[in-house]
């Protein structure tokens, strides 16, 4: 993925961390994969103008933005039923960059990109966040 698209998406991302330090609800996912994401992203436009009228862009956006909020609000549901959550991401947010998403992404290997946006950022919270026990 290009590192315009890095740019491209990082104010909106960096929206990201407010969002998951809110109460969350539970985001309906496309389920798009890690390797349809990074498809998306080589076909967006370097012109940040043009880009962010392309609905690629916003597509992008919504899909990371919906994973993040499926992951906190699985956390969220864990904790009211009085069960130990898969990852405990703190209330300050995921930390999640733009940078170190795609880099994630682009670092998995090939045959692990068939696996949906939300459940990759599903196992990088359980990787990042572990709870303590």
């Amino acid at each position: 993925m290009s590192r315009f698209v890095l740019a491209l998406i990082a104010a909106p991302l960096a929206s990201v961390t407010l969002l998951v330090s809110a109460p969350t609800a539970q985001a309906q996912s496309s389920e798009m994969t890690v390797q349809q994401f990074l498809n998306i992203g080589q076909n967006i436009p370097r012109n940040r103008a043009v880009a962010m009228m392309r609905p690629d862009t916003r597509r992008l956006i919504r899909e990371v933005t919906g994973a993040v909020s499926t992951v906190k609000a699985e956390q969220a549901s864990a904790v009211s039923a009085g069960r130990r959550p898969a990852h405990c991401i703190p209330a300050s947010g995921t930390g999640i960059t733009p940078e170190g998403l795609v880099a994630r992404f682009e670092t998995m290997p090939e045959a692990r990109r068939r696996v949906t946006v939300t459940q990759a950022v599903r196992d990088w919270m359980i990787e990042r966040y572990p709870c303590r026990a």
